[in-house]
């Protein structure tokens, strides 16, 4: 028996040793150091300064821009969340005329990136505005006197802003707790004669508070990231003195320190995410498709009316008012759609896009199968490193990879001067392949979580029982999992697809002289002062975004929890 116990234990290790690939895991050491080199480039860049700019910064930049910043994160984490968690509450406890149709109608704000946003909030609250235009036809105001109106142009208008289009967040991580864990329990709950808001507080809430924070900690780092909203709007976060300091001041160095202390917020933010996912727990209790669901609470008359309300509101706001305004403005200049400039950007954003989604969807592949093959706890670390790019705010990726690339590319100019006598010049500072690549870093974690997500839904010996039939590790892939996972590969290329599209923060710094996408295009003419220049741009954008989001709302409609 102990001969036997010692034949499988050896047959165990050399199965083990078998599936490691040395080379496998040297790669994605490689990988995640691409990742690392932004961040340590710019650790670099900022302790080679001689200080001349730190007094400056910590008198003058440092304290307004972090009390600007922190108070707009505390508000937009405030209004996400109450929307959200209201939002995904209202649709999973409780039935109401048009109940299905705003359980997926709540995500459309995602299609709109915060810049579009603001550029569009800017024109509905103006004071030529329909908004303000009909108050004063209404109550018969003359001028802005006689009348109080909020200003747009804020932090807390710039909250207002981001929290329209970024509650979705909050409101899909919420509404997955609601539906897995969140009805049964509050069904015993009222069993025992607990009123529905009596359960919302002590029962439902407390269950989702780790997908809160989880949701919470995504649109925070959405709102670091900003760049478009936050100067169109006049309020100077630290991501926009990055550039102030960089482009006005001409200091290198004192950008490079503002983005280290933004580092320092952002793995805050991650550290709060990993806690809430790490205590994140469902049971779905699927044993058997007899189960019955609990019943909605039926509501009627004023509550109907009012549950209504609650969730049409985040949609006309965070959706419609964008795509009403830049309707407006595109269905008076539709001489643009033939427009060369528009066209240039229109290719430039989609030639950028389909590169970037076809590597960074090899580079996913390549990395799971990695981990899988290597099982090495080495490689699993560098696999997670690697997916650190989606926290860096596109500012910060793209100032560090700037550093790196022209470095890169002096390096090379000189050695090929001084071996052949040949100038390459720069080759990829400021290129279109610095966008590609820094658009591949920040979204290789948004395609590797959603290819990972299709493969844990499949069995976990599935290729394993293959190659006991002769295949090959990568044969059982090419013939076994890579059609298993096609939805999942398809949709992770779509997401990135379009996070590329809307992406402006790196394209910025990176992109090459009169190289315009979508997103430049129409941050130019809002920085001109005429975002109406850039509407039929902004409309091809949204209805570009829209794609992921029909998707997933085809996603939740289909749902059989959600409709039970």
């Amino acid at each position: 028996m102990a001969g036997i116990q010692h034949i499988e234990a050896g047959t165990r290790l050399l199965r083990v040793k078998h599936s490691r690939h040395p080379w496998l895991h040297l790669v994605a050491i490689a990988l995640s150091a691409l990742v690392a080199l932004p961040i340590l480039s710019l650790a670099f860049v900022a302790l080679s300064g001689g200080g001349e700019d730190w007094p400056h910064l910590v008198a003058n930049v440092l304290p307004g821009a972090s009390r600007t910043t922190l108070l707009l994160l505390a508000l937009v984490a405030a209004a996400t969340s109450v929307i959200g968690v209201l939002g995904a509450w209202l649709v999973v406890a409780f039935d109401f005329p048009l109940r299905r149709v705003f359980s997926w109608a709540l995500v459309l704000p995602l299609a709109v990136p915060p810049y579009l946003a603001a550029y569009a909030f800017g024109e509905f609250f103006h004071y030529s505005g329909p908004l303000q235009t009909l108050i004063r036809a209404m109550f018969g105001f003359a001028t802005i006197r006689d009348y109080w109106f909020p200003d747009i142009r804020s932090t807390p208008g710039a909250a207002f802003v981001l929290s329209s289009v970024l509650y979705p967040y909050v409101y899909l991580t919420t509404r997955i707790v609601f539906l897995m864990q969140g009805r049964n329990i509050a069904d015993v709950a009222r069993t025992l004669g607990a009123r529905p808001a009596k359960v919302f507080w002590k029962v439902l809430l407390p269950v989702a508070r780790p997908a809160i924070v989880a949701g919470v900690a995504l649109v925070l780092m959405e709102t670091i990231n900003d760049i478009g909203a936050s100067e169109y709007l006049g309020v100077r976060t630290l991501t926009f003195s990055v550039y102030t300091t960089w482009l006005a001041r001409g200091s290198l160095e004192g950008g490079a320190q503002i983005a280290l202390l933004m580092l320092v917020l952002v793995f805050l933010l991650l550290g709060a995410e990993h806690w809430a996912r790490r205590k994140q727990r469902f049971n779905t209790g699927r044993a058997t498709h007899m189960r019955a669901y609990p019943p909605r609470t039926r509501l009627s008359g004023l509550a109907g009316l009012g549950a209504v309300t609650a969730v049409a509101l985040p949609v006309l706001i965070g959706f419609g008012i964008p795509l009403l305004v830049f309707g407006q403005y595109a269905s008076r200049r539709l001489d643009q759609f033939l427009s060369p400039a528009l066209a240039d950007a229109f290719l430039n954003s989609l030639v950028t896009a389909t590169a970037t989604a076809t590597i960074t969807i090899l580079l996913a592949l390549f990395l799971i199968n990695a981990v899988r093959l290597s099982r090495s706890r080495t490689t699993t670390v560098a696999v997670r490193f690697a997916a650190i790019g989606y926290a860096l705010p596109g500012g910060v990726l793209g100032l560090g990879l700037l550093f790196v690339l022209a470095h890169f590319d002096n390096a090379l100019d000189a050695f090929m001067r001084l071996h052949f006598g040949l100038s390459t010049g720069l080759l990829l500072t400021g290129s279109a392949g610095a966008v590609v690549l820094a658009c591949t870093i920040r979204f290789l974690a948004l395609a590797e979580g959603a290819i990972h997500s299709g493969m844990e839904k499949l069995p976990r010996h599935l290729d394993e029982a293959a190659r006991s039939l002769g295949q090959t590790p990568s044969r059982s892939a090419a013939r076994v999992l890579l059609p298993l996972l096609k939805p999942a590969i398809f949709t992770a290329a779509v997401l990135v697809f379009v996070d590329t599209i809307k992406e402006l923060s790196a394209t910025i710094l990176l992109r090459p002289f009169g190289f315009n996408t979508l997103a430049t295009y129409v941050y130019e003419n809002a920085s001109r002062g005429v975002p109406e220049e850039g509407a039929v741009a902004a409309i091809v954008i949204i209805l570009t975004a829209m794609v992921p989001v029909v998707l997933l709302s085809g996603a939740l409609i289909r749902d059989r929890e959600a409709v039970l």
